[in-house]
């Protein structure tokens, strides 16, 4: 399973109350299916910016148990996108299987002026922009991040 849908399980499992240890936390997500070592639980919660208080570990200020962590786009489109296809005002990305919906949602949240919206499925993005300029200087940005 990727790790997007770790961290979400992450995140859905310190909102049903405090996990007061790292060896807590990988028994939980054992239980979901997602056998973890110590290192990359650590790694999860740096990215995710879990604080350990006095109740356990949650996330730190601002961030609602509702609303998974992604990291920065950029390095979601490193990591997962494999093929940038233009047509149009439109692009498609192409992504590892079960990576378009992070990759999509983390585009979304970037606010570009070049993206008017996108659909992500399981490996295919299909991104929307105002015209076919605006679609160019995307196509031109996410190449630039594979680069």
């Amino acid at each position: 399973m990727s790790k997007a849908a770790r961290q979400k399980i992450i995140l859905e499992i310190l909102h049903k109350g405090p996990i007061e240890s790292q060896e807590e936390l990988q028994g939980h997500l054992a239980k979901r299916g997602f056998d973890v070592g110590q290192a990359t639980l650590s790694r999860d919660i740096r990215e995710l910016s879990l604080v350990k208080t006095h109740d356990g570990y949650r996330p730190s200020g601002g961030v609602g148990f509702g609303e998974p962590v992604l990291p920065a786009v950029s390095r979601l489109v490193r990591e997962f996108v494999v093929e940038v296809r233009l047509a149009q005002n439109l692009l498609v990305l192409k992504t590892s299987v079960g990576s378009a919906q992070p990759v999509a949602a983390s585009m979304d949240a970037e606010d570009w002026p070049e993206v008017v919206g996108t659909v992500g499925g399981d490996d295919t993005i299909l991104v929307i922009s105002q015209d076919n300029k605006m679609a160019q200087q995307l196509a031109r940005r996410i190449e630039g991040m594979l680069a």
